[in-house]
């Protein structure tokens, strides 16, 4: 049997209407729907039997619940039995444009990618994350979209208030980036994640060369500093192609088990685009 747990708050609200493309895909499975956000779905999934499937459909922050609910409740991908798989009806959808290339017909298999998967731990909570923790103007972008969306179903326009923040609002802080054992200083910092994937922020290749599996993997913390509003601004669009990276003069790339970033004033932070409000520091580790 097929089951397809949809999140119809995806997507602007849109995610009952997208997972519907699933009957499409699935042809001659005849899922049965069921609304991820009214089903205490973690005891259900570990009674079903390898012969079945589980299909998530929503965005990054849907998979990231999904996740954790799942090791909440003591699963291990390693040794659960049935199919999982994950189809993406979010706005951002940066797990996908990671692995896209082990997906057949927009679908992928995800047991692999949710084992032994990294923690980070915010204002005394600790949560696992599927690709990454943006902490600076990322997690602004995310904090006034979230205020946008209160008051209008509208897209929002993240690259719109990213200029935005660059040009006038965000004010970049000051940072002690801790990686494993070594310590670094930085100033007017305006992006410091901590990624274990490459893509945030809806497109956004933060972290070309990380790897999200892999016997030897780090994470990655990518350090945007020193720079001014102007220079920032016209360096932003090279970020979507990975290319901001090759500006040492101001991003750094530091790998590493484990990350701690302490900004000298609070931040909003994101999690897999689910914002925290008022963050001073957080933990990330494998």
């Amino acid at each position: 049997m097929t089951y397809v747990f949809f999140n119809p708050l995806a997507d602007n609200k849109q995610g009952e209407l997208n997972s519907q493309k699933l009957k499409e895909l699935l042809v001659g499975k005849n899922p049965e729907f069921k609304d991820i956000t009214k089903n205490d779905y973690p005891d259900f999934i570990k009674t079903l039997s390898a012969e079945d499937e589980v299909v998530i459909a929503g965005g990054d922050g849907t998979l990231n619940r999904f996740a954790n609910a799942m090791y909440d409740a003591g699963v291990d991908f390693e040794t659960l039995k049935p199919q999982v798989l994950y189809y993406p009806c979010g706005s951002g959808n940066d797990f996908m444009r990671d692995v896209q290339d082990f997906a057949v017909n927009g679908i992928v298999a995800v047991k692999d990618f949710l084992k032994n998967l990294p923690k980070v731990t915010v204002n005394g909570k600790t949560s696992r994350f599927i690709n990454g923790i943006g902490y600076g103007i990322e997690g602004y972008c995310c904090e006034v979209g979230d205020e946008l969306r209160k008051k209008s179903d509208k897209p929002v326009n993240y690259a719109g208030i990213a200029i935005k923040g660059v040009l006038f609002n965000f004010k970049p802080r000051n940072a002690k980036v801790t990686i494993d054992d070594k310590t670094y200083q930085y100033k007017k910092v305006w992006l410091a994640p901590s990624m274990n994937g490459c893509y945030m922020g809806g497109g956004m290749k933060i972290a070309p060369d990380q790897e999200r599996t892999g016997k030897d993997r780090k994470l990655s913390c990518v350090v945007w500093f020193g720079s001014g509003r102007l220079k920032t601004l016209m360096v932003f669009p090279s970020i979507f192609k990975g290319e901001h990276v090759t500006h040492k003069e101001m991003i750094q790339v530091h790998e590493g088990k484990k990350i701690t970033v302490e900004f000298d004033k609070p931040c909003a932070l994101q999690i897999d685009g689910e914002t925290v409000l008022g963050v001073t520091s957080y933990t990330a580790e494998l």
